[in-house]
This record gives structure tokens, sequence and C-alpha cells, in this order.
């Protein structure tokens, strides 16, 4: 059995008006990158507590109750291991890596993903990384989700990617992201402005509201249109967790494919067989959100000059938009 050197622990002070459901479903929910078997595992073995009280799956979970999960991280983040996976490194030096991430792939470990992560192939690729992050995260400074493709930056030592943070808190750093929505917007150009917060219903999943939450801010522009889809670029004010797709969503055009946001089932266009069979064969072209972070561009730290880095869509959204023409 593998030695449990570190552990990750939860805590869910659940509100009130919260709906009754079933212990292991709502922590399934609430974890991310959690299923429900490996909950169900973790309940057993006495790792989750309801009001301090070891509870079982069937548990219902109730207003005011304190959930307590305590997960065993096995192997350690400390000893992540290097593996031997292809990067598509679009430019490097002493200081910085700038990685195409294929759709996919997660950024780093965490539970239920322990390898074949962006940080297990970047330790096969260079002994220098950032440790200016929690361990399991070396160089990492910042995230894209694991079904989006696209451009991501990677700090080689702590003082760059201290530098390189400050660019992302201030909102300096230029980040254009492609996507195919649904629908033809009435305005070519446009913003989104609207909290994002997690869902009540379910952990995992993110909404807009006026009231809680942190504050969100995107830009769009239509560069092509379909029959009942757009191509559009966006441009990223603030960086929260799903903020396109919550906010493309939110305002009925979900980004095409997206399973959480409503991106796989008929938005725009008529719900006739053939109209079905169409969608259906797209949706066959892509299995995720056609979202792709294209252009990243920032100062960099220590030539002090403004760069920039493009890269091209992936095979599925090139597909997707030709089928679409």
């Amino acid at each position: 059995m593998a030695k449990i050197i570190s552990e990750k622990k939860f805590k869910y002070d659940i509100p009130e008006g919260k709906k009754k459901e079933r212990l292991d479903v709502f922590l399934a929910n609430s974890v991310e990158n959690a299923t429900r078997s490996r909950v169900q595992k973790l309940i057993k073995a006495g790792r989750v507590t309801v009001n301090g009280k070891i509870a079982k799956a069937n548990y219902i979970v109730s207003p005011f109750d304190l959930i307590e999960l305590t997960i065993p991280m096995t192997p350690s983040p400390e000893e992540t291991e290097p593996e031997d996976i292809p990067l598509d490194i679009i430019y490097e030096d002493d200081y910085l890596i700038i990685v195409n991430k294929p759709p996919g792939m997660v950024a780093h470990p965490a539970l239920g993903n322990f390898s074949g992560t962006l940080v297990n192939a970047l330790l096969h690729h260079t002994q220098k990384l950032s440790a200016l992050n929690e361990p399991g995260r070396p160089g990492i400074v910042h995230r894209i989700d694991k079904d989006t493709s696209g451009l991501l930056l990677v700090a080689k030592d702590e003082w760059t990617h201290a530098q390189l943070a400050k660019q992302f808190y201030h909102h300096t750093i230029i980040r254009e992201y492609w996507a195919v929505c649904w629908g033809i917007f009435k305005e070519k150009k446009g913003e989104v402005i609207a909290n994002i917060t997690r869902s009540n219903k379910d952990r995992k999943v993110f909404t807009t509201s006026l009231t809680e939450g942190k504050h969100a801010h995107t830009f769009y522009e239509v560069i092509e249109e379909y029959e009942f889809a757009s191509l559009i670029k966006l441009h990223l004010k603030t960086g929260r967790t799903h903020q396109i797709r919550v906010h493309m969503s939110s305002i009925n055009h979900p980004i095409f494919g997206d399973p959480t946001y409503g991106g796989r089932k008929i938005v725009y266009g008529s719900d006739l067989p053939k109209m079905k069979n169409r969608v259906d064969n797209l949706l066959d072209i892509i299995s995720r959100q056609a979202l792709h972070a294209k252009t990243l561009g920032f100062v960099h730290p220590h030539t002090k000059e403004q760069v920039f880095f493009n890269s091209e869509l992936p095979d599925d959204i090139k597909l997707l938009i030709e089928k679409l023409k």
C-alpha cells in the first residue's frame, strides 16, 4: 500500500435552504475531479464526518450541517513524477516557457489526476521550475480548463513567477480566446459584466450573480457567422474560473460542445430530426467546449519588452468550423 505523506482537508457549512441530497452525491458535486465511487471509498474509510461524527454515504445532507472531508494525497505532491509526455512549446528561454496545451490535459496533479498532467510533462522537460506555488504545482503561473486548449505560461524561477503573477493580478496580461458559440449575435461587439460564483445546486459548476461571488468582465467580438453559430474572439479583463463559459451561457450563447453550460443541446434552430442529426454529427467532431486560448501577451520580466505569442486553432475546432461553413 502506498504511504500517505500528505492530506488535503475540505470543510462545508451547509446553508439554510439547501436542497436535501445524499452525502456522497453532495461531495461528488463539490470536490473538483471527484467521482461518486471515489467519494464513497473515502466515506467508507471514515474520512468524512458530519457534525463531528463519521457518516455513511446515504446520509441526507441538511441545512446547517458541518461536513468535513480529509483526502489522502497519494502520491505526495512533492513526489510528482516526471513523465515523457510530448509538449508543444511555443517559446522558451532561461526564465519562462509558453506551452500550447492540448485539450484533455490537466494542468497539475489533483484528486483523480496524479499522472498525465502538464506538470508531469514539464518535470521531464526541465529541472528549472518555480517553487513559488504550493507543492504539486511547480512553475504554473495560471491555468486553463482541462478541456480548453491553448497557451499557458510557465515560470522557471520564483522571481520571474512573482513578476508575472503581478501582471495577472493587475489585469495587464493580454489574453485572447477564440470560441465557436451557439447563435447569431445581435451586436458584433459587446461585453459581459457579471459576478461569478459557485452554484448552490452543484459546487463544481459556476453561475452569474448580482450580489455574490467575484467581479468578472469579458469582451467579445464576432469574427465569422454561420447558420446557427458564430466564431468569436474574447478578451478577459478578469480571470475567473470558467469565466468565458459561464458568461457566454448567461447571454444565451453557450460555447458549442460545452457539456457543463448548455453547449451540447440545440440552442438555436429547429428541433426537427434533420437539424438534430446535423447537430449530432457536429458534436461527434468535438467532445469538449470549442474554446481555445489563442494569444498571450505580457511584459517580459527580464527584458521589459512587450511580447506576444500566438497559437493555431486545434484540429477539432478547425474541422468544426469547416463543417459549419
